[in-house]
Parts: C-alpha cells; sequence; structure tokens
C-alpha cells in the first residue's frame, strides 16, 4: 500500500468563510473562524467528514473580511492576519502573514496524504524552525528532532524521555527565527496521532491521525501569547478557581486513619508552616469504592471535616471511575440498572480489574451518564468535601490494555475506545465539575485530573501524574508544566519531592523551593515511602520549606490577579521564557530551558539540589536578584551562588507586584496592608491587580474589585487607576516599597495625589534567615533589601505617585 497526497483540483465551491475543495483522491474544506484563525479538513470520502468536537466550545464568531482572488495556478484566501495559498494542481498550501512573509507551507511532493486509513499532514521544515508546545511531554523545550503519540496511558514512573503519557494536548506552535514570525497548529482529533517535529528526516515535520479524518486549526499572531489567546478563545478558558486551592496542598498514598489527618493539620498549625488542602487517597474507600468511607478509618467523615475546616483545611478526595461489580454496592446496582457503563458490542458491559477487583466504567461521553455522575457526589459535598481528584481515567486497568472494540455513547454517535480512550479522562472530570458545581450551590468546587484533552482548562487543574524523587524530574517538571501552560491549561502542577522514591533532604529543599513558584503546589508521594511533609527532612529543609511556603503566601495578591488574567486570555502562569523570547536561541540550551517565568514578573531558575553555583540567562532588559536587590544588564549569562536556601529568582525591572502579610491559610485575615513592591525601570509596564471573595461566582455579578496599575518610567509615575467593581478590597491600606530607586531621590518624599509624601528607608528580607542549628557549622546567610517605603491609606479612586 503505497502513500497517496489529495491530488489535483476537481471542483470548487466558495463560501463566505472559506472554501469547499473536491480533489482526485479527497476533499479540503477551508473555514476561517477568525481573522487570525482557519479550520482545515481533509477526508478520502464524506462519511469521514466530522463537526463534533469536545474541544472546541460555542463561540460568537468575531467579524472579519475575508478576501477572494483566483488564477489558473492558485487561489488566495485572505484577512487582516492572514494570507492562505491554495495552489491547485497538486492541491497544497502556504500561510502567510499580512506583510507576505511565509510562516508554514506543506511539504511540496507530499502535503496531505493517506496511507490507508491513516491521515498525515507533511509541513516543510523551516531554516533554523523550532517548535514547542505539545503539552504534556517529557524532553526538551525545543521539540525539533523528536516525535510524539498521543495516546493517554497510566505511566508509573516515566522516565525523562517517555512517550505517551496521561494528556493529549496537541498543539504546537512553530517559531521562524529567521524572519521573526511565529504560528500555532491545533490538530483536534481523539483518536491516537503521532506529531514527528523532523525526527528521522531533515525534510518535513508532521501529524498523523490513525483513522478518520484530518482536521486542524492554524493560527497567525504577531507573538506566541497572541496565538496562545487565539487557541484559548477556541477551546475555552480556565474559570477562576477557589482561592483556597493556591495555597499548599498536602497528599500522600495514603493517610489514614482520621487520628493522622488531624494530627497532619495540627502539625502545620503548631509548626506555623502555612497550607489550605489535604489530600486523601484510596486508602479513605471501603475497599477503594467510590463514593464511601472505610468505616473503621473513617468513622466520622463529615465531623473530621468539620474540625479540619475550622483550622482552615479543605479536604480533596480521589475519585476512581472504575465501580466494582458487587451486589448491594448502590453505585455498581444502579449503574447496572440505568446502563451507564461502557459495552462490549454484544451489549455486556466491559469489565476490567483495578483497585477495588473487577469494575465496570461508566460512560462519560453519556451526557446522561455525566448527570448521575454528578449526583453521586452528594454525600461527599453534604459532609463538606470541596476538592475532587479524578485519578486513574486514562482509564488505567491491570494489564493496561483496553479494547479497541469497547463502544462509548459519544453524544449519541457511538464510537469504539479507539476515538474516545484520549477523551475519557476529560469527560470524567467535566462530569464531576458540573456536578459538584450543581451541588455545591454557588460555591467553587476545586476539581483535579490525571488524564486529559484539549479544553480541560474548563473543568480542571492538571498534574504530571507518577514522577520520580530526581534532579532530572524536578528539572523537567518545570518544563512540562511550561508546556502544558502553552496549551491553554494554567493550572497545572507536579508531586512535589517525587512519588516514587525517596527524595533527599536537599532535593526536597529545592522542589518545595521550586514548587512555590508552579501554579498547583502539592506535595505527594506513594505508599510504603517516608514521611514527605515540609518538617520530614530535618530542621535545616523545615526552615527553608516554611520560609518558601510563607513567600508563596505572601505572593497570594500576585498569583491570584495572574489566575484572574488566565480566566480571560488563557495565558499560562508558569511561562517558558519562550513565549516571551522566542528568537533568542540561549532560551533553548539545555543550561537554560528550564528557566521560567512565574507571571510577567518574576524568572525561576530550578537548580540541582546538589549545585551550589549556577549558571543562569537573563535575557535582555535589567534584572534584580529577588533576594537582596543586586542589579544586573541582561542579554548575558552569570554565574550565581545558589545555596539551598536560595533557589535563584530575579525580578523584571519595571516589576509591579503586590504582596500581603503572612497569613497560615487563605481564609485567615492579613493584617489589611497591602505591599505593592515597585522595581525601578525607565521604561514603562503595567498590571492587573484582582480580587473578589474567592469562593463563589459573585465576580459573574460584577462583584469584584478590578485595579489596573501603570508604572510610567519615563514620566516618573505610577498610577492606580480608578478601582471597577463592586467588591470592596481585603486592604485598607497601601505600602508603597520602592526597589532601585534609593539613588533617584533628592530628597526623601513622592508626591501622592499632588501631596508631599514622606519616604522612609528601610531593610526587608523576603526569607527569614535560618536558624543557626549548628554553632560551629556553616555560618547563617541573612540577606536584606534597602528600600524605600510609603504608606496611605488604599482608596478606591485613582492614584497618581510622582518623583
Amino acid at each position: 500500500m503505497r502513500s497517496k497526497s489529495l491530488g489535483n483540483l476537481v471542483a470548487l465551491e466558495r463560501s463566505p468563510e472559506g472554501a469547499s475543495i473536491i480533489t482526485d483522491f479527497g476533499s479540503l474544506q477551508i473555514e476561517f473562524i477568525a481573522a487570525d484563525t482557519v479550520r482545515l479538513q481533509a477526508w478520502q470520502s464524506p462519511q469521514e467528514r466530522e463537526f463534533f468536537s469536545y474541544a472546541v466550545i460555542e463561540q460568537q464568531r468575531s467579524p472579519f473580511d475575508l478576501k477572494w482572488s483566483e488564477t489558473a495556478e492558485s487561489l488566495q484566501l485572505s484577512t487582516e492576519q492572514i494570507h492562505l495559498q491554495v495552489q491547485k494542481n497538486p492541491v497544497r498550501l502556504k500561510f502567510y502573514d499580512a506583510t507576505g512573509t511565509l510562516l508554514n507551507e506543506d511539504e511540496p511532493a507530499f502535503g496531505i496524504s493517506w496511507i490507508g486509513t491513516q491521515t498525515t499532514v507533511y509541513k516543510k521544515l523551516q531554516p533554523r524552525e523550532r517548535f514547542i508546545g505539545l503539552g504534556e511531554k517529557t524532553g526538551n523545550l525545543d521539540r525539533r528532532g523528536s516525535g510524539f503519540t498521543h495516546w493517554n496511558t497510566d505511566f508509573f514512573g516515566y522516565g525523562t524521555e517517555s512517550d505517551p503519557l496521561y494528556a493529549t494536548l496537541p498543539f504546537y506552535i512553530g517559531i521562524l527565527p529567521e524572519s521573526h514570525r511565529c504560528y500555532g497548529i491545533f490538530m483536534d482529533s481523539p483518536v491516537k496521532s503521532h506529531f514527528n517535529f523532523g525526527a528521522s528526516n531533515h525534510r518535513f515535520a508532521s501529524f498523523t491521525v490513525e483513522e478518520g479524518p484530518m482536521n486542524y486549526y492554524f493560527f497567525a499572531g504577531t507573538t506566541v501569547a497572541d496565538i496562545i489567546k487565539a487557541y484559548c478563545r477556541l477551546t475555552g478558558t480556565m474559570p477562576l478557581p477557589p482561592k483556597w486551592s493556591l495555597g499548599l496542598h498536602q497528599s500522600r498514598y495514603s493517610y489514614y486513619p482520621e487520628e493522622q489527618v488531624l494530627l497532619l493539620a495540627q502539625t502545620f498549625r503548631s509548626k506555623q508552616i502555612p497550607a489550605d488542602a489535604i489530600h486523601l487517597d484510596i486508602h479513605y474507600m471501603e475497599g477503594y469504592k467510590i463514593f464511601t468511607w472505610d468505616s473503621e478509618r473513617f468513622p466520622h467523615p463529615a465531623k473530621l471535616i468539620a474540625q479540619l475546616q475550622k483550622m482552615g483545611f479543605h479536604v480533596v478526595v480521589i475519585c476512581d471511575p472504575g465501580i466494582k461489580v458487587e451486589q448491594g454496592y448502590s453505585p455498581y446496582e444502579e449503574g447496572m440498572a440505568r446502563e451507564v457503563f461502557v459495552k462490549y458490542p454484544d451489549g455486556s458491559p466491559y469489565c476490567a480489574q483495578v483497585w477495588p477487583g473487577w469494575c465496570h466504567f461508566p460512560d462519560f461521553t453519556n451526557p446522561n451518564v455525566r448527570q448521575w455522575w454528578g449526583e453521586k457526589f452528594a454525600d461527599y459535598v453534604t459532609g463538606g468535601v470541596e476538592g475532587f481528584w479524578n485519578d486513574m481515567n486514562e482509564p488505567a486497568t491491570w494489564g493496561q490494555k483496553l479494547p479497541d472494540l469497547v463502544e462509548f455513547n459519544y453524544e449519541g454517535q457511538m464510537a469504539t475506545a479507539r476515538k474516545a480512550r484520549n477523551v475519557y479522562g476529560m469527560q470524567m472530570a467535566r462530569a464531576t465539575c458540573e456536578g459538584v458545581k450543581t451541588l455545591m450551590k454557588g460555591k467553587r468546587p476545586f476539581v483535579l485530573t490525571r488524564a486529559a484533552y484539549a479544553g480541560i482548562q474548563r473543568y480542571a487543574a492538571l498534574w504530571t501524574g507518577d514522577n520520580t524523587s530526581s534532579d532530572e524530574h524536578m528539572l523537567l517538571s518545570a518544563r512540562m508544566i511550561c508546556s502544558i501552560g502553552l496549551a491553554g491549561v494554567p493550572f497545572a502542577g507536579c508531586d512535589i519531592g517525587g512519588f516514587i522514591g525517596v527524595p533527599t533532604p536537599a532535593l526536597f529543599a529545592r522542589w518545595i523551593a521550586q514548587g512555590a513558584f508552579m501554579p498547583f503546589f502539592r506535595c505527594h508521594t506513594m505508599i510504603n515511602t517516608p514521611s514527605q511533609e515540609p518538617w520530614s527532612f530535618g530542621e535545616e529543609v523545615e526552615a527553608i520549606a516554611r520560609n518558601y511556603i510563607n513567600l508563596r503566601y505572601q505572593l497570594l495578591p500576585y498569583l491570584y490577579s495572574l489566575f484572574y488574567q488566565a480566566s480571560q486570555n488563557g495565558l499560562p502562569i508558569a511561562r517558558t521564557l519562550a513565549l516571551e523570547h522566542p528568537y533568542e536561541d540561549r532560551v533553548y540550551l539545555p543550561a537554560y530551558q528550564n528557566q521560567y517565568f512565574f507571571g510577567p514578573f518574576l524568572m525561576v531558575c530550578p537548580t540541582p539540589s546538589n549545585q551550589y553555583m549556577t549558571k543562569v540567562f537573563l535575557p535582555p532588559g535589567k534584572w534584580f536578584y529577588l533576594y537582596n536587590d543586586s542589579t544586573y544588564e541582561g542579554n548575558c549569562e552569570i554565574l550565581v551562588e545558589s545555596p539551598l536556601e536560595f533557589l535563584p529568582v530575579f525580578v523584571k525591572a519595571g516589576a509591579i507586584i503586590p504582596m500581603q502579610s503572612i497569613v497560615q491559610h487563605v481564609q485567615q485575615p492579613h493584617d489589611g496592608t497591602l505591599y505593592l513592591h515597585v522595581y525601578y525601570h525607565t521604561e514603562s509596564s503595567d498590571f492587573v491587580f484582582y480580587e473578589d471573595d474567592g469562593e463563589s461566582y459573585n465576580y459573574e455579578k460584577g462583584i469584584f474589585y478590578r485595579r489596573v496599575i501603570v508604572y510610567q518610567g519615563p514620566a516618573r509615575r505610577l498610577i492606580l487607576e480608578a478601582a471597577q467593581g463592586n467588591y470592596p478590597s481585603s486592604f485598607t491600606a497601601l505600602k508603597l516599597i520602592l526597589h532601585g530607586f534609593n539613588e533617584l531621590f533628592d530628597k526623601n518624599s513622592i508626591q501622592i495625589n499632588g501631596q508631599p509624601t514622606k519616604l522612609i528607608t528601610e531593610e526587608i528580607a523576603l526569607l527569614a534567615p535560618l536558624p543557626n542549628f549548628d554553632p560551629l557549622g556553616k555560618p547563617v546567610l541573612q540577606v536584606k533589601q534597602r528600600v524605600l517605603t510609603a504608606i496611605i491609606p488604599l482608596i478606591s479612586q485613582r492614584i497618581i505617585v510622582e518623583w
């Protein structure tokens, strides 16, 4: 069997959004979704064409002007951002931007081709072209030279080059250093797929579906951020999570009995280490059966949860999809009566072994089953559970061989596992999210998932599964979480310390420091491993952990504002340097590919646990070392000391970082002062500060506090625009903390709304010095910053600060 491409154009039909083309061997549908987005579909026979997608949301299209032109050789379809040239004989595609610069083109000989039922799009490799993204994938930041498969898989203890893993996020961004251009491609097909970015060849990149039509979207934009925003307009953005879910989550496989859970919570509070969530793994259940409690280990779950809530803790319970085949177990009996389980073609329920034993599996592609599943959480919600951890939803079974012939409802269209497998975890998370959202009656749930498909951000946060306790995995987690963020999923994290194995004290210290600058912040470890709480590795590591957890909680005003922005436009919170510096070669070097931005202003430099001097790449611009305000001119590589107590973190000049006092959990009141850290720069910058109640959906009714803060370097001015929304800020005072301004002032005052205001010189420390446990050991490092400060009332009207 040989490969065959589309062939020559046979017939053409225009439409307001694009064109329908019939060729010698198939059909091609071109549909512009927006000025920056075009959808391409190709199929061999009309029966293969599909319109339904779990990834794409219904949306009101923005108006755009599509222009047509045609010659004997080609068609041209143009918007203000994309110029698509369709060669007729044979049919091949070239994508240009508005300036006429080539972004992407089909490989001239192959284009869109078939081998049997397999469809592949071949794209010509361009000089020095790089590829980033593709979601939850191992390997290097730059995907060039690598190949990947999307087939959601329970991969226990995966390696740093393993593939495939748990999630299918088939969206990548092409980077063109020669022309300083970029583009995005999202292949929306849930069947098993393959991506080749020049692996084993130097001629083409390609993406393949094993059956069914080819369906992909092409995005154009002037920046990587523009392309991510366009992708998220198509697939949706995350909702605002409950604010407590931004705090520290403590987990292990498993905490039990309930006395141990209470002791864990009490220890956090007695040691003054902030935390907000405790996760209960499978041992809280009776025989590992979902929707049950073990009556010996957890005889009074509602009472336990109430006690934890009084201490400021929220409970997150694990939820596995397997329903045990057991008479008298109501989810099984209900499921059989209502026919909620996936089936073999002969109509009998599919059965496989997992934690409870032999199980059936709900068909989450059936809306009636999703509703049934969501309603089953009523007892959990009534008992006070507010977090729901969806695991084993690839779906995982012993043997790891879900038969291809198992059938799914697929929204009434019927499909086998070959099509439904990659969306199963997403639809389970959806069922959980929609169900508990209804049951919680106005409170936001926290939903976490391991398996996913594109669009998962609408329903759940994502974590990277069963990693290992190693420096390699700690560094890999930074790349993976940034790559997941590029795929429109901002709320992502890993198991801090590693799920499999035992971290050294140094590794745990490094990892929890790095984790404090990640969107999802959870410590987790597996059964039969030593304790992995922040105090489990000795007094020095406990002090380091406390410092970085404290800093995380001080940064909550900054972090929650970032989550608000992500909910609006989809931009990631942990951002590879390639998001802002895609054409800088050093970003992709192995030495620097793990560095990332935490929001727009903080740059985190992950560092191996045994490395106390670290080489760092500083992108162009001016940078401040976070802990002592040492300044550096960027566009260079430097060596910085990196003892365990100081993870290298740098602040971009012009940064605007709102912070608060240390609290032990999110619900604990802070001291009422918004600490606004501003870092000197000669250029301008801005930040959107956001607050709401952190737990309800009242923000959808305008009950929020939103404030644009603008730093105008050339004008020597800082402006807090008038507050928007109907929510009163939780802060009553504003303390300006000015970094790098010391030499600018010939007098110790500034003007605030035209009134002179005295500046105070202070020394501050973002991290407390470590206690001197060993007087004969190494000296204790004390690192402080000399800053200028002023305190004023935080009014809702416009505030202008001038110097």
